[in-house]
């Protein structure tokens, strides 16, 4: 079977920089299952192709910006399409996020099957912080079409995919997992602490780091031990480490900036914890990354964090602070519940794998496919 993958970008070659760990594991593992090709759509600053492992990579380069209403979006679906024509024939079409990626590959070729994977904020509107393609009409009908038109349509998560339901939508339940080599045995940790927190992910608005750091400051408080590191690059110019500064964390908070996979793994084996504040989450991997430690989660009600609490995770209401220290420390003074969470975590994790997910993945795409060539008999036969 040949499947062609369209993803925003994520996939570069030196494996390490610009890359989303994720879509990569997910890459070597579909790659031992089907012929597989990446369309990125401007992970690079110039048309390119490249090998990574189970798949080539064709960029298409940046977008090229237009004054008139819906010409980039026209001339990107054509380049795609052209791609798609010089590289096929293929059996379906996998895209990851319904826009641009998604809704792209539909309007670049309409008649093969379409997968789309929902992966971000397709579905979300946050007005205060203008996050989610619904807040914006165009993104928003877009979203609409491509997963109205595609054979089928999968969610990272339960909430995800209740949402979809809600929508109209039935999404397949298909987590994004970690490589076998992503699961560590967890670091000796001493009783009573001191107690190690993480957080991964990019500093951005829809992250909610302010809530995040008012939480440890109130564990502080309470004179519990607790250091933490954030991993994830910077998008806020530095307002985060002065947030961190002013509510006097210098000493007790390490930022990290972005770190490819071999230096975050370290420092989530060593975690007693992994935190999470977001507004909103499509899944998200990181949690999946703790888990696979043995680490559990303590987490605003997003994603992996609500549909796991409480069994291997701990979901509190989106910007409470003190319910997600309370939470934590409910967790740091109950070393057995801590573990016992951490372990149906790590067996969670080993069930959603990248090999897992992969799977799954290959199964859709026979179907879809095998509904297209049925439905291509049905017609020769009329």
């Amino acid at each position: 079977m040949r499947v062609a993958l369209v993803v925003p970008g994520g996939v570069d070659s030196s494996l390490t920089e610009r890359v989303i760990p994720a879509l990569l594991w997910l890459i070597t593992e579909l790659g031992r299952r089907a012929e597989l090709v990446v369309f990125a759509l401007g992970h690079g600053p110039a048309p390119s192709t490249w090998e990574v492992p189970g798949a080539r990579v064709v960029d298409l380069g940046p977008l090229r910006l237009s004054r008139v209403p819906g010409l980039a979006f026209a001339r990107r679906a054509r380049d795609l399409g052209t791609l798609l024509r010089a590289h096929g024939p293929f059996d379906a079409v996998h895209a990851f996020w319904a826009t641009p990626c998604g809704a792209t590959a539909l309007a670049a070729a309409p008649r093969l099957p379409l997968v789309v994977s929902l992966a971000g904020g397709e579905l979300a509107g946050i007005a205060d912080i203008g996050y989610g393609c619904d807040l914006v009409p165009r993104e928003r009908r877009k979203v609409r079409l491509t997963l109205a038109r595609a054979a089928a349509v999968t969610a990272a998560s339960r909430p995800l995919v209740a949402e979809a339901l809600r929508r109209g939508v039935d999404a397949r339940l298909v987590p994004l997992g970690v490589e076998d080599a992503g699961f560590l045995p967890p670091a000796e940790r001493p009783a009573g602490g001191p107690f190690r927190l993480l957080h991964a992910a990019d500093l951005n608005r829809v992250k909610d780091t302010p809530t995040l750091l008012r939480a440890v400051k109130r564990l502080l408080d309470r004179g519990l031990p607790v250091t933490l590191d954030v991993a994830g690059e910077d998008t806020l110019g530095g307002a985060v480490q002065a947030e961190a500064a002013r509510l006097g964390l210098v000493e007790s908070v390490a930022f990290h900036g972005r770190l490819p996979t071999a230096r975050l793994r370290p420092l989530l084996a060593a975690a007693d914890l992994f935190l999470l504040s977001s507004r909103h989450e499509a899944g998200p991997v990181a949690v999946v990354e703790a888990a696979a430690c043995g680490v559990p989660t303590v987490g605003t009600a997003v994603g992996h964090v609500a549909e796991g609490s409480p069994v291997r995770s701990l979901a509190v209401p989106v910007g409470d602070d003190a319910a997600l220290a309370e939470a934590a420390a409910s967790l740091l003074f109950d070393a057995g519940r801590r573990r016992a969470m951490g372990e149906a975590a790590r067996a969670w994790a080993r069930e959603n794998r990248a090999t897992v997910a992969a799977e799954r993945f290959a199964a859709i795409y026979g179907e879809v496919s095998d509904a297209r060539a049925g439905a291509r008999r049905k017609r020769a036969a009329a």
